[in-house]
C-alpha cells in the first residue's frame, strides 16, 4: 500500500493477445490491481492485434469503461493500430495512445515502476 507522505508509484501493465478473452482479463487484473494499490498509477497498455477491439462499438466497451472507472490509464499501441488498421479518432473515449507499446514499457521500468505481464 502507498503512504500518503510518499511519491505515488507506478504500476504499467501489458495486455498483449488477439483474443477478446485474454485482454478482458488484463483489464479485470487492472481494476483488481487498482483496488489492491490504492494511490498507485497504473497504466494498461494493450499491444497487438486486440488493439481493434479498443474502438467505438468494440467488444471492449464495457471492461475500457471499469478500467477507466477504477482509476487505470488505457493505452493503445500507435504500431499496433497501424497494423490493425485503427485511427486514434476511433479509439473509445478515454483511451490514449503511446507510439510503441515496447518502448512505452521500457521507459516505465527505466523510471522505476512495477511491471506486469498479463
Amino acid at each position: 500500500m502507498v503512504e500518503r507522505n510518499e511519491a505515488p508509484r507506478g504500476l504499467v501493465m501489458h495486455g498483449f493477445g488477439a483474443g477478446s478473452e485474454q485482454v478482458t482479463a488484463a483489464f479485470r487484473s487492472a481494476g483488481n490491481a487498482a483496488k489492491a494499490l490504492p494511490g498507485a498509477v497504473i497504466e494498461l497498455v494493450i499491444q497487438g492485434p486486440a488493439v481493434a477491439a479498443l474502438v467505438i462499438d468494440g467488444e471492449l466497451a464495457a471492461p475500457v469503461a471499469a478500467a477507466l472507472g477504477n482509476g487505470v490509464a488505457v493505452l493503445a499501441c500507435e504500431n499496433s493500430m497501424r497494423s490493425a488498421g485503427v485511427d486514434r479518432g476511433s479509439l473509445l473515449p478515454g483511451v490514449a495512445s503511446v507510439p510503441s507499446a515496447v518502448a512505452h514499457l521500457a521507459q516505465r521500468q527505466w523510471d522505476n515502476w512495477a511491471y506486469a505481464r498479463v
